[in-house]
């Protein structure tokens, strides 16, 4: 199994590295960043902005540049994006107008960094004090998900690969180790690992299917739109809205696939005279109780995503309901929430299907009566717990 592994991730990052050209290639080189320092805020000033009539603060600001090619130099800025006092350090966007050689300067974003890195430790210590090794294995798994994301799944999309095979194929890849990482190589985490994959599969199918019934384009976002513009429309962005699907499901679908599969286990142990049959419908009634609740943690997870969304909704009024959510932008939220929502329920039938294929021997002719006393103590356990 892991030489398998192996030798699937060289070949996808071979595949996302062959004859492509990156999306930053095609950005036109008339633009830089630094991070700067204020070193003097000179005049500061409210007004308001002449395109929305909304009250803002208009500073002259004296910065010294911090790194990159004129590090060193000082350059007045004119900010109304940012509200910033002398010592903050800030990133620093120099434009050249390559047509006449005017320099412009604006401010882009606060310098964030150190708050990261102080609540990403933060994270890490309390995973490892009160998850300890399981925590350890936990973080693990966390970075070889983001290593994956970030050398696999971006740079195939960027190259042009079809947003849903990366998709489906990273995905598959991240349950797989994350799942032997955390869980250890044994049969139970297997089953969990082939109920996700087969899973994911038939999301995916399914998100494919109702992005095109939908008539989704992905167009939804200023991001989607410059993201076009640079890589001159070689990206699917309908196809990329599906492989978002599928990374957002990964999280939730892990929690629940483990838990079925340890269920399974667990039951089979408590029972082991149980046929399949017995053991998988226990496992079903655990898994209806999870599925009860994981679907409301996602609906929930979707509307603080989307909360400047449902705001802009709201805002709206009593008007047409209809014409408001037939707009692209609020159709792909929902098509994103409830095609994620039906991966994770057809988890716990497939994940409790594989689970007791693998985990649980068939039990051996018993009587009837012995047999019932048996799943009655197996009930009455599940229920306790």
């Amino acid at each position: 199994m892991r030489k398998y592994i192996f030798v699937f991730i060289l070949s996808l990052g071979f595949l996302c590295n062959l004859n492509s050209v990156h999306a930053a290639d095609l950005v036109p080189e008339n633009r830089t960043t630094a991070k700067a320092e204020v070193l003097e805020v000179l005049t500061q000033e409210r007004k308001n902005d002449p395109g929305t009539d909304t009250p803002t603060d208009y500073q002259t600001l004296k910065v010294k540049i911090l790194d990159g090619d004129e590090k060193g130099a000082e350059v007045t800025v004119e900010n109304d994006y940012l509200d910033l006092q002398k010592g903050d350090v800030f990133y620093l966007i120099h434009t050249v107008d390559k047509y006449n050689g005017i320099d412009v300067y604006s401010v882009s974003e606060p310098y964030r960094i150190p708050a990261l890195y102080f609540f990403i430790g933060l994270f890490i210590i309390c995973v490892i004090l009160f998850g300890g090794k399981q925590g350890v294995r936990g973080i693990i798994a966390l970075a070889l998900s983001f290593f994956l994301i970030g050398y696999l799944l971006l740079p195939g999309i960027l190259h042009g690969y079809s947003p849903v095979l990366v998709s489906i194929g990273v995905s598959s890849l991240i349950i797989i180790l994350g799942s032997y990482i955390t869980h250890g190589f044994n049969r139970t985490t297997t089953s969990a690992v082939i109920g996700m994959i087969v899973t994911i599969t038939l999301t995916g199918i399914l998100a494919y299917f109702s992005i095109k019934y939908a008539r989704l384009s992905g167009f939804t976002t200023d991001e989607s739109v410059y993201l076009s513009q640079n890589t001159r429309g070689q990206i699917d962005l309908a196809g990329l809205l599906l492989g978002g699907i599928l990374i957002g499901l990964l999280g939730v679908l892990y929690d629940a696939a483990i838990g079925q599969a340890i269920a399974v286990e667990e039951l089979h142990e408590v029972g082991p005279h149980l046929p399949k049959s017995a053991i998988y419908k226990r496992a079903i009634r655990i898994g209806r109780e999870h599925i009860g609740a994981l679907v409301n943690t996602l609906a929930i997870a979707y509307v603080g995503a989307s909360l400047p969304l449902l705001l802009l909704f709201y805002s709206f009024g009593t008007g047409d309901y209809t014409q408001t959510i037939n707009k692209e932008i609020f159709s792909t939220e929902i098509i994103r929430a409830i095609i994620g929502s039906i991966g994770l329920v057809l988890a716990v039938p497939i994940t409790t299907l594989v689970s007791t294929w693998m985990l649980v021997k068939e039990a051996p002719t018993k009587d009837a009566a012995l047999l019932a006393l048996e799943e009655k103590a197996v009930e009455e356990k599940t229920h306790h717990h």
